[in-house]
C-alpha cells in the first residue's frame, strides 16, 4: 500500500491471454487499444479464437509446475448484489499440514467484521483521524451461516471470536474453531462454509463507492502456521495481511453489464437466464484473491514480455480518468522491466491495474492485482499516477511472492517496496525530478520521503509490529520514511551495486515463503561481507537521531598577531564537525578553499566533534558533511554545509529544503481536496 506522509492515501513460460467474452478481437491478437465498454460479436472467426484461447489458458495454469508449498486451496462460488451490497458464497477450504505436527485448533481472519463502531480496526482509526465521522452505510460484517468440516461434522456454534492482541471484546475480525479430531502432520483437512458478506461504503481498502465495488478480503481466510505458532492478528487499522501461498479457484456471478477484474486469470464467461453471468477466475501460487466490478469502467488493454513469457496487462479506469489510461500502461511496463532486471522475473500471466472510484480504495496491492488512483485534473509534470503504480507494482514481489508478515514486519514490504520505488522513478525520470517533473520546478520521490521521516524520526523503530505504532502518522512516517531513508543511507554504506545485488538474492532465495527481516539483514551482510550489525541496531531497530552538522568554519592569517593582511599570506583554517545526534555513522567532509583547491576527510562519527586544521595559502571557502548526498538519514539538511565569506548564500541542499517544505503544503492541499 502506498502512504504519502501521514496519509494512507485515504484516507512458466507459455504466452497466454486471458480469455474473456468481452474483449474485441483486436486485443486478443495482442494489440493493445482502449475499449469503450461494449461485448464482441465478431463472428465465427472470433468465436473459434476465444474457445482456444480458453482451452490454452486452462492448459497453461493447470500444467505450470507449482512454485510455492501451495498450504491452502480456496473453492469459493459467490453471488454479488450491487445494489444491496451484499455477497451470498460458500467456500470449500483445503488446507495441507506442513507444520510438522497434529493441529485441531485453526484461526480465520473475518476482515469484514473491521467496519463496525466497535471494533478494534474502527477505535483505533477514531484515534487517529477523530474528526472523521462515523456514517451507517460504512457498516460492514462477514456472517458464517455454516461451519463444517468434512468426516467432523457441524461445528458452527464451535466457532469463538477472540482477540489475541489487545482482548476487545467487540472485535469479532478473528474467530478459532476446535477440531473434534487433530489433523496430522500431512494430512488434509477439508473445510466447507457457507458465508453472508456486508459491503461497506468504502472506508479503507474495500467496499463500494457509487456503482463501483472492490473486493477485497471479503472471505474467511486461515490464518499462518509461522515459527511454531498460529499468526492470525485481529485487523487493525495500520495493519495489512498476511495468509499462506496456494491455488483458487472462484466463480463470481454478478449483473452482465458488470466490467469486472480479478486475481489471476479469468477462464470463463457464461451469460445467465436471470440477467446475470457467472465468471471464473483461477489462480496459482498466490495467497489472497481480490475482485472489482463497475459497468463504468474504460477498459485498457496492453502486454509485457519478459523471461517468464508474456503478461496481459489490463488497465480499468473510471470514466473521467480515461485519458491517463495509457500512462498508467507506460509506467507498469517500464517498472516491470526494471524489476526484472534488477531483481527476477514476474511469473504470472496477468497483472490488473484498477482506477478505483475513491481514493480510499486506492494505491493498495494484492496479488496480481493493483489499485492505483489520479484525478482527471493530475498534470503529467505531477507524477503520482506513476508513482502509485510503480510502488503497487512492486508489492507484487516484496508482498505477493515473498508474502512477509506485514503485521508483524511491515518494513520488510512498504519500506523496501519505498526503496524500490525510489530507485525505479529515479530511473526514469531522474533523481531531481522523480516526483515534480515541470519546466520550472522540479522534486524528487526521495526527497519527499525524507521529508515524512524527519518530521517524527525518533518516536518508533523501524522494527515494530504495526498495529503497535504510536499512532497511523507514525506508522507511516517511519515504516515508508524512514525505511527507505534508511535503506539509501545503507546503499551509500555498502554501494549501489551491492545493494541491488542483496535485494535480487534476497527475492531469488525467499521468494513463494514467508522470510523475517532477520533473514533479510543477513542476505545484506552475506552478499557484502560486511558485519553491519552496528548499522542495523541504530537504523532498524532503535530510534537513535542521525543529525551532523558544520558547527564552525573559519580561516584567519597564520600572523594575525602582525595585523596586516597582505598578498601571499598564510592562512590558518579550521573546521569543526559536530555530531549532533545519538546515531554514529562514518562520514565524509569536503573542505574546500579559495584557490580551487579541496580537500576529502573521513570521520567515524564515533565522538560527539572532531575539528580539521589546515595551513596554506588560500582561505577556506565551505565545508559541507556528506558532499556526495547519500545520508538520507540526516533528518537536518540544513546545518550539513557552511559556506565562508559574506554574500555567499545558501547551498543548494538548502534551498531544496524550501522547496520542500512549500510542496510538502501543496501536496498535502491537493489530497485535502481530493
Amino acid at each position: 500500500m502506498l502512504t504519502i506522509h501521514n496519509n494512507r492515501f485515504l484516507a512458466a513460460h507459455e504466452a497466454v491471454f486471458q480469455a474473456n467474452l468481452e474483449w474485441p478481437l483486436a486485443v486478443l491478437i495482442g494489440r493493445p487499444r482502449v475499449e469503450l465498454g461494449g461485448s464482441m460479436k465478431s463472428g465465427i472467426l472470433a468465436v473459434l479464437l476465444i474457445g482456444s484461447l480458453f482451452a490454452r489458458a486452462g492448459q497453461a495454469t493447470q500444467n505450470q509446475a507449482p512454485l510455492s508449498n501451495r498450504v491452502v486451496r480456496y473453492d469459493i462460488d459467490a453471488t454479488y448484489d450491487p445494489k444491496s451490497h451484499t455477497l451470498d458464497a460458500s467456500e470449500v477450504l483445503t488446507y495441507r499440514n506442513l507444520t510438522g505436527q497434529p493441529q485441531s485448533i485453526f484461526p480465520f481472519h473475518l476482515y469484514l467484521n473491521g467496519f463496525q463502531p466497535n471494533s478494534t480496526f474502527t477505535r483505533e482509526a477514531h484515534r487517529d483521524f477523530p474528526d472523521e465521522e462515523w456514517k451507517s452505510s460504512y457498516l460492514g460484517a462477514i456472517d458464517i451461516k455454516k461451519f463444517e468440516v468434512t468426516g467432523q461434522g457441524d461445528l458452527t456454534n464451535k466457532l469463538e471470536f477472540v482477540s489475541p492482541d489487545d482482548h476487545n471484546p467487540d472485535d469479532r475480525t478473528v474467530a478459532l474453531v476446535q477440531l473434534p479430531r487433530a489433523i496430522a502432520p500431512g494430512e488434509s483437512v477439508e473445510f466447507r462454509i457457507q458465508f453472508h458478506d456486508k459491503f461497506p461504503e468504502v472506508v479503507a481498502r474495500t467496499g463500494y463507492k457509487g456503482t463501483f465495488t472492490m473486493g477485497a478480503q471479503w472471505f474467511p481466510k486461515v490464518g499462518v502456521w509461522w515459527h511454531g505458532a498460529w499468526n492470525c492478528h485481529q485487523f487493525h487499522d495500520t495493519t495489512e495481511f498476511f495468509a499462506d501461498f496456494g491455488l483458487f479457484d472462484v466463480k463470481l456471478t454478478l449483473p452482465q453489464n458488470q466490467i469486472v477484474g480479478g486475481t489471476g486469470l479469468q477462464t470463463s464467461s457464461t451469460n445467465n437466464p436471470n440477467g446475470t453471468k457467472t465468471l471464473r477466475f483461477h489462480a496459482e501460487d498466490v495467497h489472497d484473491f481480490a475482485w472489482t466490478a463497475d459497468p463504468q469502467y474504460k477498459v485498457f488493454d496492453d502486454s509485457f514480455t519478459g523471461s517468464a513469457g508474456l503478461v496481459h496487462i489490463r488497465t480499468l479506469m473510471q470514466p473521467e480518468n480515461a485519458a491517463q489510461g495509457a500512462r498508467y500502461n507506460a509506467i507498469a511496463k517500464r517498472t516491470m522491466e526494471l524489476f526484472e532486471r534488477w531483481y527476477g522475473p514476474y511469473p504470472y500471466k496477468q497483472l490488473t491495474i484498477v482506477d478505483p472510484a475513491t481514493v480510499r480504495a486506492g494505491g493498495m496491492e494484492y496479488p496480481t492485482l493493483i489499485t492505483a488512483d489520479t484525478e482527471w485534473f493530475t498534470p503529467k509534470s505531477l507524477l503520482l499516477p506513476e508513482i502509485v503504480v510503480a510502488h503497487e507494482f512492486g508489492h507484487q514481489y516484496w508482498y505477493a511472492m515473498l508474502a512477509t508478515n506485514e503485521f508483524e514486519e511491515a518494513w520488510l514490504d512498504e519500506g523496501i517496496n519505498t526503496y524500490t520505488e525510489i530507485k525505479v522513478m529515479n530511473a526514469l525520470y531522474g533523481a531531481d525530478r522523480s516526483l515534480v517533473n515541470g519546466k520550472r520546478f522540479t522534486w524528487g520521490d526521495a526527497e519527499e520521503q525524507h521529508f515524512s521521516y524527519e518530521r517524527n524520526p525518533k518516536f518508533d523503530p523501524v522494527a515494530r509490529y504495526a498495529y503497535q505504532f504510536a499512532n497511523d502518522r507514525s506508522y507511516g512516517q517511519i515504516t515508508y520514511g524512514k525505511t527507505s531513508c534508511a535503506l539509501l543511507t545503507l546503499e551509500g554504506v555498502i554501494g549501489e551495486d551491492t545493494m541491488q545485488r542483496a535485494l535480487r538474492t534476497w527475492f531469488q532465495r525467499y521468494r513463494f515463503t514467508h522470510p523475517s527481516g532477520t533473514d533479510f539483514l543477513r542476505t545484506v551482510e552475506e552478499v557484502s561481507g560486511r558485519d553491519l550489525q552496528w548499522y542495523f541496531k541504530q537504523a532498524i531497530y532503535g530510534t537513535e537521531v542521525l543529525d551532523y552538522e558544520v558547527s564552525s568554519a573559519d580561516s584567519w592569517p597564520s600572523k594575525w598577531y602582525e595585523g596586516d593582511e597582505s598578498r601571499g599570506t598564510s592562512y590558518h583554517s579550521e573546521v569543526v564537525i559536530h555530531r549532533k545526534g545519538e546515531f554514529v555513522l562514518p562520514v565524509e567532509i569536503e573542505i574546500k578553499f579559495d584557490d580551487g583547491s579541496h580537500v576529502r576527510e573521513r570521520w567515524d562519527g564515533k565522538d560527539r566533534w572532531t575539528r580539521f586544521s589546515y595551513d596554506k595559502k588560500a582561505k577556506l571557502a565551505s565545508a559541507e558533511v556528506d558532499p556526495e548526498h547519500k545520508v538520507w538519514l540526516d533528518v537536518d539538511f540544513f546545518n550539513n554545509s557552511r559556506l565562508v565569506g559574506p554574500g555567499s548564500g545558501q547551498a543548494r541542499r538548502k534551498l531544496g529544503n524550501y522547496w520542500m517544505t512549500l510542496w510538502e503544503v501543496v501536496a498535502q492541499v491537493w489530497g485535502w481536496l481530493v
